[in-house]
């Protein structure tokens, strides 16, 4: 019986040791937090982290056990964890908030920058667009240039005619009907001038005779080549010009012989030309180049 007293008291020692040592920690602990908080209170602000709070203090004793407790309750180890705990969710939170924030600080500078380079297209189409259109402008105006010098001109040498084709129709004494070769000469020379501008037509009938008999019979064979041109191929009459020369000399290519009178009849048809054919067809180059510029690509 002895024995066994002298046993327990041991093991009851043991046991009553620990729990001494844990509620004298617990009354540290309670009594720590006003001593923190007044020492905390003298501390300056340059020692406050990201959270705004103050950092946590270590405690300066931790149980009767000094660093190593071997028999802490739960509830010991979770108020001195607690506080940690709170302060790294704290940090997690802190550290969400900032990402965010990066997120959307660099969506809208990506955002800012793709509108400063569509923008800065948009400048450069513009910018393509006018030189374009300058460049066009100045070719219109090299153009209209060209156009007005050659109208000046051709309006300064309006009535200088040039002789481009030349035929001549003889007819037998007394004879004022055209032949079959008359006709074909005539054809030949009516189609080249079909649809042309700046032509005009002379008609010099020369006839065997004296005076006013010549003059009547040059006459008639002159108006019947001028009635050909204007009824088969409806040439204007106001593009033909027509005179009976009669008897007249007709000229030598050599200038030193004497003009010679010649006999029966014959009728010298001129076609006679100047520029406004030629400005006609320099009108209608620049504009199809102009459209051909303007069509859609």
């Amino acid at each position: 019986m002895n024995s066994r007293i002298l046993l327990a008291l041991p093991l009851a020692a043991a046991l009553t040791l620990p729990a001494l040592a844990q509620s004298t920690s617990s009354t540290q602990d309670q009594n720590q937090p006003a001593a923190t908080s007044q020492s905390t209170s003298t501390q300056p602000t340059a020692n406050e982290n990201a959270t705004g709070k103050q950092p946590l203090q270590p405690p300066s004793r931790e149980g009767f056990w000094g660093h190593l407790n071997p028999f802490a309750r739960k509830s010991y180890v979770k108020r001195q964890t607690e506080p940690i705990r709170d302060r790294v969710n704290e940090l997690d939170d802190l550290t969400a908030a900032n990402g965010k924030a990066i997120k959307d600080t660099d969506s809208r500078a990506q955002a800012g920058i793709k509108l400063a380079s569509d923008k800065a297209n948009e400048a450069d189409q513009h910018a393509v667009d006018a030189g374009n259109k300058a460049t066009m402008a100045q070719q219109t105006a090299q153009q209209a240039t060209q156009r007005l010098q050659t109208v000046e001109t051709v309006v300064g040498n309006i009535d200088q005619y040039k002789a481009s084709n030349q035929t001549e129709i003889r007819f037998r004494a007394g004879q004022t009907m055209l032949s079959k070769n008359a006709k074909d000469a005539l054809d030949e020379m009516a189609n080249t001038v079909k649809g042309q501008r700046g032509y005009i037509i002379e008609v010099q009938g020369f006839s065997s005779g004296k005076g006013q008999t010549a003059i009547s019979n040059s006459q008639k064979m002159a108006e019947s080549v001028v009635r050909y041109l204007v009824l088969n191929h409806e040439i204007p009459v106001y593009r033909i010009y027509l005179v009976g020369m009669g008897n007249a000399p007709v000229a030598n290519a050599d200038e030193t012989a004497k003009p010679k009178h010649m006999s029966g009849g014959r009728v010298e048809i001129s076609l006679l030309k100047n520029d406004l054919e030629q400005l006609s067809s320099n009108s209608s180059a620049p504009a199809t180049s102009t459209d051909q510029q303007q069509q859609p690509k």
